[in-house]
């Protein structure tokens, strides 16, 4: 972070007005432009004896936006950090707020010019602030950005620090809906990032509730982005959005009701249902650009995990092959993909024609999965619970002979 240190409280503001002034008016020739330039100082000047610091921010920001793509970037940047530091001498809390709103949204308004650089304002501007609310505002600013300047790359490592800064801010239900909108958007930019971007995505649907009647249809379209995001990528078995009610709204929507079925069959259904869906619903697929044939393997794979979740442990390969839909020679192929993919842990026993299941994810994490959990920890539970008390029961027993043979001994003794 530049550091300013000024020879008076005034000076480094009026040096930031004259030179962002002088060029803006320096083709203007020295008769139109002197004018000009000793109005804006005065201006300037009479906010600070005044202490209007709000009205000498907007003037600064405003003249320095004007004359940015002139300046070279170190200029840019001491200009900005002098301007920053304005937020220092606010009057209130509300003024702050109005000051950062005014700094930000100027910072903003021209992502293609030194992109990188004004991020760099922004977290400078950011590590300024004690107002919780008006650093949540200027990192909303930031992610903004970030992905209309194309320099993503800076602002996802913060994303691991999302619920440190959600403590912090103390922002309401909608502020939060709008920050994990705004940074599935940021992460739908790398398309390495397609599980993350699915996280936050999923993070904003949840925040409606069914009482939000109101505006539960504005999550319509991320709720259909979701589903496709879910069912396209090729390394996500998992999700948790069927039981949301911003997706759950889609199941009656007559547009995208073809698109919750779809994920109902993904999440709790075999290939065949599947395979009917594509029959009834192809112009559907297409225009949601899924590919059939990375849908079918999928499917395949989401059906070899349903069929080791139903059996009690051991699969037959003929079940395989027609749960599949494969041929006989291509059943330790899936096999062996889903034990890839880290969806089961299993062994083959080639001699039975069998699969030996030891472990199988879940397709989705609802009360049904919660109700088992439960019951099997309390099944551990109960079953510690007798352990520790045999030991407790074998340690007195232990004890109890312990003592009764030392008595022995000392009756002995005394006889001698």
């Amino acid at each position: 972070m530049t550091t300013i240190v000024p020879t008076s409280e005034e000076d480094p503001f009026l040096a930031v007005v004259q030179f962002t002034s002088q060029l803006a008016w320096a083709d203007a020739g020295p008769e139109a432009a002197e004018p000009e330039i000793s109005r804006l100082c005065r201006e300037a000047e009479e906010s600070i004896v005044a202490g209007k610091w709000l009205e000498l921010a907007s003037l600064m920001v405003t003249s320095a936006e004007l004359v940015s793509s002139k300046m070279s970037e170190k200029d840019l940047e001491c200009t900005y950090t002098i301007i920053c530091s304005l937020v220092k001498n606010a009057n209130s809390p509300e003024d702050v707020l109005e000051m950062v709103n005014a700094i930000s949204s100027k910072v903003v308004q021209q992502p293609n010019d030194k992109a990188s650089l004004r991020l760099k304002i922004l977290f400078n501007l950011y590590n300024l602030l004690d107002h919780p609310y008006a650093r949540f505002q200027v990192y909303m600013k930031s992610l903004t950005l970030a992905v209309e300047g194309k320099v993503t790359e800076y602002v996802v490592p913060s994303f691991k620090k999302i619920d440190n800064f959600l403590k912090e801010w103390n922002v309401d239900s909608k502020d939060q809906r709008e920050l994990f909108l705004a940074i599935a958007k940021v992460l739908r930019e790398n398309k390495s990032l397609v599980k993350e971007s699915l996280n936050f995505l999923t993070k904003y649907l949840a925040t409606f509730s069914n009482d939000d009647a109101q505006v539960l249809g504005e999550a319509k379209e991320e709720a259909v982005r979701a589903v496709i995001e879910f069912v396209k990528a090729s390394s996500i078995f998992q999700c948790d959005l069927l039981d949301l009610p911003a997706v759950a709204q889609l199941e009656k929507d007559t547009k995208y009701a073809p698109v919750y079925q779809l994920l109902k069959i993904f999440l709790t259904q075999r290939l065949n249902a599947y395979s009917e869906f594509k029959a009834a619903n192809s112009e559907c697929l297409q225009s949601y650009g899924l590919v059939d044939e990375d849908c079918v393997t999928k499917m395949r794979l989401l059906s070899l995990v349903d069929l080791a979740s139903d059996e009690s442990g051991k699969i037959p390969y003929t079940s395989i092959k027609d749960t599949l839909q494969v041929k006989e020679e291509e059943v330790e192929l899936w096999i062996v993909k889903a034990i890839t993919a880290k969806l089961i842990d299993c062994k083959m026993d080639q001699m039975n024609q069998v699969v030996i299941v030891s472990r199988c994810s879940e397709r989705e994490f609802g009360s049904k999965q919660w109700q088992s959990l439960r019951t099997k920890l309390a099944t551990w539970r109960d079953n510690i619970g007798n352990v520790i008390s045999t030991i407790e029961s074998n340690k007195v027993t232990e004890e109890g002979s312990q003592s009764s043979s030392s008595t022995a001994a000392i009756q002995g003794l005394s006889v001698r």
